[in-house]
């Protein structure tokens, strides 16, 4: 059974929002439950008992969720990191790509769908990552969906979370199309697809755009996003936040994560 079937199956959904909240519980603790549960992918009904209790975790789950709390506590991390690095807070060039990943059973058939040129079903993420692999925006939808109208809405969410005129340059691959390149001109961003060298066979990493590929295999790490466990795309993308919160956070303490293969 996926970590999303038993302690998920419409769960979420039925988070009281409309109540008083669960209460006694240290915000720190809650975000340590997320945390947990996004390294390990165990079920809500696994979480360790020194945690808080499921019913709390998805009570601020889904309302930081909705509320796009997730989102505000993952972007100022990294404006943080980006200062660290010497760098101003938004960038001036972002890279997009997409990965198609398969989706759990009991995600509904509804909010998923099959990459024909990959033959995977289930759902596909779009990220748009600066220089340094950090997230600066990200889309989940249908596998089916194609990578032209996913990179569309990756660049209008790019804009939308940046001060206008400071990203001006968007790097993608073959998969995008003239109309991305379009798009990003409506949106004052300069998209450039980076093409492959037909001469080198196999995987070869290309400067600057190998970075979101980077970041897709950190993200692999967290095993909540191994496979799309979610009922709602709205919760796989608050999920990205939350790998990527983990991430920033060992980064600007200079601690490690466990690795999986250690005995």
């Amino acid at each position: 059974m996926g970590p999303d079937q038993a302690g998920h199956h419409g769960l979420e959904g039925r988070a009281p929002l409309g109540q008083r909240p669960p209460g006694g519980y240290e915000m720190r603790e809650i975000v340590n439950a997320l945390l947990y549960q996004s390294r390990t992918g165990c079920q809500w009904s696994m979480l360790p008992h020194d945690l808080p209790p499921r019913s709390a975790v998805v009570y601020y789950y889904t309302v930081w969720r909705r509320d796009g709390i997730d989102k505000t506590i993952h972007d100022l991390l990294r404006f943080q990191v980006r200062e660290k690095a010497g760098r101003l807070a938004d960038p001036s060039l972002v890279v997009l790509d997409t990965q198609s990943v398969r989706a759990a059973a009991g995600v509904p058939a509804t909010t998923t769908g099959r990459d024909a040129a990959k033959r995977v079903p289930g759902r596909k993420r779009g990220l748009a990552t600066d220089v340094l692999g950090l997230v600066i925006a990200v889309v989940v939808a249908a596998a089916s969906m194609h990578d032209n109208a996913i990179g569309k809405v990756l660049l209008d969410r790019v804009a939308a979370a940046s001060p206008p005129g400071s990203v001006q340059t968007a790097l993608v691959d073959q998969g995008f199309k003239s109309s991305v390149v379009a798009h990003g001109a409506t949106r004052g961003i300069n998209v450039q697809i980076v093409e492959r060298n037909p001469a080198r066979a196999g995987f070869v990493p290309q400067p600057k755009r190998w970075v979101v590929e980077q970041t897709y295999g950190t993200m692999s790490l967290h095993r909540r996003l191994v496979r799309d466990y979610e009922h709602h795309p709205a919760s796989s993308e608050s999920r990205v936040y939350w790998a990527m919160t983990d991430v920033m956070t060992r980064r600007l303490t200079g601690t490690s994560a466990p690795a999986w293969r250690e005995t």
